[in-house]
């Protein structure tokens, strides 16, 4: 512990140099949708997708789903499914017939048109860290519930980062500001200081509809510019084992009805809510969200829909769930496999079990970026933030991912692989020959700035160099950076109208009550 306060003190006494270092060598890539052109990792043969195929659909047509929700069971009951009590049974053809409504791609245009996302088509778009109700950083040193401000603080990292493409959930749940009107303060703040695409929580009918007349309100559009085309998403998870609750699928069929897109994606941990088999799981959960989104098809046909893994498995010494595991990167790949089965765009996650922001959160979350990556995911939740299983947001780990974030999508820059005769550079190979160096070449000097990734927050210093700029570990540089980010973070413009009629709407909510609670 002494040791550790030396080294603390010691990094202190060096503040100003990491804040000079950060001006002056943070550099972001620029924003874009990336691409991803490698073939897919597919564990399965064909047998193993047909196995799983087979077991989605008995379960569907033998087991059934239970759907609590009154309108989604009058729904199913019109369409010819078996229903008894709140347990839907529905065809495979019927289920396959629907399924081949839903768009293979879409896409989702935010006040800014300019970040306009294509969800499928080989593209893969990421998102912040979504809903933890904690929040840690270097400063406080120790898990607080989250607050109105901390939740701006990481909205304004979404705004900054260009790697960072659509605004999930709240990224910290602000619990100073009542579940009533809190759907209300968050949106504006998300709309105000973002101009990235928007999520609305599928909790009843009152948070999605305020949300709906808040992005219209911001995008300055009219009901029928705002059906158009999607301009917002919810994303929802099923109650596994086997069910839909009442306010999500409530919340789904009002955002599908008026053309906005929805993600289905049940959250099945092996060994728990789900079978210990990850193809067990897989099967599951691949079940639980065909049932939702051939609802939403019957209602609102060629509605976009994505279908989300959340498959991971438990500690089976303690229960609680593990993330970034082999095992919820091959069962990332199996449900990326089934997606392309069914035609479906796909969701995944970037996801750890630790606790603070260390090495374990860093492989954790590297090995969850990379299945998405390997599985063909089209877009990627809590790709930024995230701690303890998603109990905790951290601004520090926000940075830290980001700096992943960016490199994946260098990788992915298909300059990197260019064989153009300048790109297979013979003339400089001639050039420098057996005996000399390419570092002062023609060539070198027209490609130095450009040709590698230059990190943020990775000190690429020897040891030596390291140590005598204060021996400041990778957390550390990622607190100063997150620091200067805020200092300096201008709000992306918004016609002051606008913002007006979004304040004005606020308040007149708030003094109608805003959104029922249980408390």
């Amino acid at each position: 512990m002494a040791e550790a306060a030396t080294r603390k003190r010691r990094a202190g006494g060096r503040a100003a140099n990491v804040d000079r270092r950060s001006r002056e060598l943070f550099k972001q890539i620029p924003w874009r949708v990336p691409l991803n052109t490698d073939r897919p990792t597919e564990p399965l043969d064909e047998a193993g997708v047909e196995a799983i195929h087979d077991g989605a659909m008995r379960i569907l047509e033998e087991i059934g789903i239970e759907f609590l929700n009154e309108e989604a069971l009058e729904i199913f009951r019109e369409a010819g499914c078996k229903v008894d009590g709140t347990n839907v049974r529905m065809g495979s053809d019927w289920v396959m017939e629907m399924l081949r409504q839903a768009p293979a791609s879409f896409t989702l245009t935010p006040r800014n048109p300019d970040r306009q996302l294509t969800i499928g088509d080989g593209h893969i778009v990421f998102g912040n860290v979504s809903s933890p109700p904690n929040y840690y950083d270097l400063e406080i040193g120790r898990k607080v519930p989250g607050t109105r401000a901390q939740c701006q603080t990481l909205l304004k990292l979404t705004q900054h980062f260009n790697c960072i493409h659509f605004a999930g959930g709240y990224p910290v749940e602000p619990v100073d500001v009542h579940a009533s009107v809190r759907h209300l303060d968050v949106l504006f703040d998300k709309l105000t200081l973002t101009d990235k695409v928007m999520h609305a929580y599928a909790l009843g009918k009152e948070r999605v509809e305020d949300v709906m007349e808040m992005v219209k309100i911001a995008g300055g559009l009219s009901e029928e510019d705002f059906r158009a085309t999607p301009r917002m998403y919810t994303n929802i998870n099923s109650t596994s084992p086997l069910k839909h609750d009442h306010p999500m699928i409530d919340g789904c069929l009002r955002l599908v009805r008026r053309g906005q897109a929805v993600v289905v994606t049940p959250f099945t941990l092996a060994g728990a809510m789900a079978p210990v088999t990850m193809a067990g799981a897989v099967t599951l959960s691949i079940a639980e969200g065909l049932a939702a989104i051939a609802l939403f098809q019957y209602v609102a046909p060629g509605s976009p829909c994505a279908i989300g893994t959340f498959t991971s498995n438990v500690d089976m010494k303690s229960g609680a769930p593990a993330f970034g595991t082999p095992e919820y990167m091959r069962a990332t790949q199996m449900t990326g496999q089934m997606a392309r089965f069914y035609g479906l765009p796909m969701r995944a996650s970037g996801v750890c079990a630790a606790n603070v922001p260390d090495g374990q959160a860093m492989w954790e979350t590297s090995n969850s970026l990379w299945s998405a990556i390997q599985s063909g995911a089209n877009m990627v939740y809590h790709a930024a933030g995230w701690l303890e299983g998603g109990l905790i947001a951290s601004p520090e780990k926000f940075v830290m991912d980001c700096e992943v974030l960016q490199m994946i999508q260098r990788y992915l820059e298909p300059e990197i692989t260019a064989t153009r005769p300048e790109d297979i550079a013979l003339d400089a190979i001639q050039e420098v020959g057996a005996n000399g160096h390419y570092f002062g070449i023609q060539h070198t000097q027209d490609r130095y700035e450009s040709a590698f990734y230059q990190p943020f927050v990775s000190d690429w210093r020897n040891f030596e160099a390291w140590a005598a700029d204060g021996e400041i570990w990778t957390a550390e540089r990622a607190h100063r950076l997150y620091k200067r980010i805020i200092e300096d973070f201008e709000a992306p413009p918004l016609d002051p109208g606008r913002r007006e009629a979004l304040a004005d709407f606020v308040e007149r909510r708030k003094a109608e009550g805003g959104a029922p609670t249980d408390f």
